[in-house]
């Protein structure tokens, strides 16, 4: 199958209203650039497109559509072979250009590999590419904040998330390349708490973040049902006050 054929079969499987809403969650993707495919679909054709059709397809870059980026991050996902993924992966992060196709990235293989993936986590958090970054703070949150969880990893992200914004500095839009920084740092930081609390507490309560993505990650934090109310409680004492 050509790059064209798989062109045709995503065409195939175009709903254009779901393409319309799509774009609207996705600020900076061109609408031009996306098909509309849903994810459920993008999945099966990665799980099913031949090993030299994935191959070619995973070289043609950059890609036209943002639904091929999409169907990219799946083909990755799914790859058995840590050094195979590992090599894709790190082609392909400097074509990521979007929250959806950097979280839909998930390579299942990484969990066996933990061992090897802090040395790569370290480079990519200190990427100046915002993607890249966020990527890196998905993956730590991702594979350690269980069993291989360090401290080093929360200190890893503050200073990933300093340099996206300085501290007191503005609240980001949303369109904004920092948003996208500040925003993963701050889902981490609550899912660091419900998972490694008092480890973690003390860069709440130190206030190492910035205060939007310090307040952002305790908002979080207490809506998760992984939180005590008792923790909850206290975490609200925390917020810092304009």
């Amino acid at each position: 199958m050509s790059i064209d054929d798989i062109r045709k079969k995503l065409y195939e499987q175009q709903d254009t209203r779901y393409r319309d809403f799509q774009v609207r969650l996705i600020p900076g993707v061109n609408p031009a650039s996306a098909i509309g495919v849903r994810t459920p679909a993008l999945r099966q054709m990665a799980k099913e497109l031949p090993a030299e059709d994935a191959a070619e397809f995973l070289s043609d870059l950059p890609h036209r559509y943002f639904d091929e980026n999409q169907l990219h991050a799946f083909i990755i996902s799914a790859m058995r072979d840590f050094d195979a993924c590992m090599a894709e992966t790190e082609r392909f992060l400097p074509y990521v250009d979007n929250w959806a196709t950097c979280d839909q990235m998930s390579p299942k293989c990484f969990k066996k590999h933990r061992k090897e993936l802090p040395e790569r986590i370290k480079v990519w958090i200190g990427s100046d590419r915002t993607y890249t970054v966020r990527f890196a703070m998905g993956m730590l949150m991702e594979h350690f904040l269980d069993e291989d969880f360090d401290p080093a990893y929360p200190e890893m992200v503050v200073k990933a998330a300093a340099g996206a914004g300085s501290t007191g500095g503005p609240v980001p839009e949303a369109a904004s390349d920092d948003y996208y920084i500040r925003m993963m740092a701050a889902w981490y930081f609550a899912t660091a708490l419900a998972k490694q609390y008092d480890a973690v507490l003390p860069v709440i309560e130190e206030k190492k973040l910035e205060p939007w993505t310090h307040n952002k990650a305790i908002q979080k934090a207490v809506e998760s049902y992984r939180i005590t109310p008792e923790q909850k409680e206290y975490l609200r004492t925390l917020k810092i006050r304009k």
